[in-house]
C-alpha cells in the first residue's frame, strides 16, 4: 500500500446520476499496488481532503474507476473533477471480496444504493471466467430509476448473468419491479445450500437481505458483507471505523456475516 497520496490524473467522467460520477484515473509516476475488488482507496481532493472510496472497476490498462455520490465536502469536490485535473490516491487498503471460496458454487450479488459500485468489480471478474463459477444472479435496489448506476451495463451483465432490478418508487414510466431488493429473492430458482452471497448496501438493507437468504437455506459462513464506518486514516491507527473488536478498514470493510452478525445485533456499536 501506498503511506502518502500519489498524483493520479482523471482521464475521463461518466455522470451516473444527478448527484453520482464515476471517473477514471491514471497514476503521475509511480503505480499503487493491485487493487482486488472490495478494496479502497483514499482519495484527497486537493485543499478539501480525503475519503474513502472503493473502487468501482479496473481497466485492462491498469487505470482504476471510482464512483463518488456528493453528500459532503470532499466528495463533492471529487463529483466535480474534469478530465485533466489532478487528485491524490493512497492504498489500496482494507480486505476485499473472497472471489476463491464461490469457485464453482452459484454466487449472488446484491446490491442496495451506491452499494453496487464495489460490487461492479466482481460482476466484472465472474463475467470474465465462465466456467469457474456456477449460476451468476446480480440483484440491484435503488430508491428511484434515477438513482440506478451502471444501466447502460446491465444488457451486456444479462448476457452471463441473470439480472433482476427494482426501486423503491417509480413513475408510470418505469416497467420494472417496485419494492425492497430482498423481494427479489423471490423471482430467482431455489437457492442451492452452497450458493455464496456477497451484499453491499445500507446497513439495514444488508440485514434483511442475510436474513432472508439464511432462511433460504445459505449459512452465514458463505455470505459476505461490506461494512461502512467513519473512516479517516485508513491504517487502522485513529479508531474512527472501530465496530466492537473490529477496525473496518483494516479487518474489513469485507466481512463474512457469521462474523459480524453479533455486532451489528448490539445498539449502537
Amino acid at each position: 500500500m501506498t503511506a502518502v497520496p500519489l498524483p493520479h490524473r482523471v482521464t475521463a467522467t461518466a455522470r451516473e446520476t444527478a448527484d453520482t460520477v464515476s471517473f477514471t484515473l491514471e497514476p503521475l509516476g509511480n503505480r499503487a499496488p493491485a487493487f482486488a475488488p472490495g478494496r479502497f482507496a483514499m482519495l484527497y481532493a486537493f485543499g478539501v481532503g480525503e475519503v474513502p472510496i472503493s473502487v468501482s472497476a479496473v481497466q485492462d490498462t491498469g487505470h482504476l474507476v471510482h464512483t463518488v455520490r456528493a453528500v459532503g465536502a470532499v466528495s463533492t469536490a471529487l463529483c466535480r473533477l474534469r478530465t485533466g485535473d489532478t487528485v491524490g490516491l493512497r492504498g489500496p487498503y482494507g480486505n476485499g471480496w473472497d472471489l476463491d471460496a464461490p469457485a464453482g458454487s452459484d454466487l449472488l450479488v446484491i446490491a442496495g444504493g451506491l452499494g453496487i459500485a464495489p460490487l461492479r468489480p466482481v460482476v466484472h471478474h465472474v463475467l470474465a471466467r465462465p466456467g469457474r463459477y456456477g449460476r451468476l444472479g446480480v440483484l440491484i435496489g435503488a430508491r428511484t430509476p434515477e438513482d440506478l448506476l451502471y444501466t447502460r451495463e446491465l444488457a451486456s451483465w444479462r448476457t452471463g448473468a441473470r439480472v433482476e432490478v427494482t426501486v423503491d418508487r417509480a413513475g408510470l414510466a418505469w416497467h420494472g419491479g417496485v419494492g425492497v431488493v430482498t423481494a427479489l429473492l423471490d423471482r430467482m430458482e431455489p437457492l442451492c445450500p452452497r450458493t455464496h452471497a456477497l451484499v453491499c448496501g445500507p446497513e439495514v438493507m444488508m440485514r434483511h437481505t442475510a436474513r432472508a437468504l439464511r432462511a433460504r437455506g445459505v449459512s452465514g459462513d458463505r455470505i459476505q458483507i461490506s461494512l461502512e464506518r467513519t473512516m479517516r486514516c485508513g491504517t487502522g491507527h485513529c479508531g474512527h471505523c472501530q465496530l466492537g473488536p473490529l477496525l473496518l478498514c483494516r479487518d474489513g470493510p469485507v466481512i463474512r456475516h457469521d462474523r459480524a452478525e453479533p455486532l451489528l445485533t448490539v445498539r449502537e456499536l
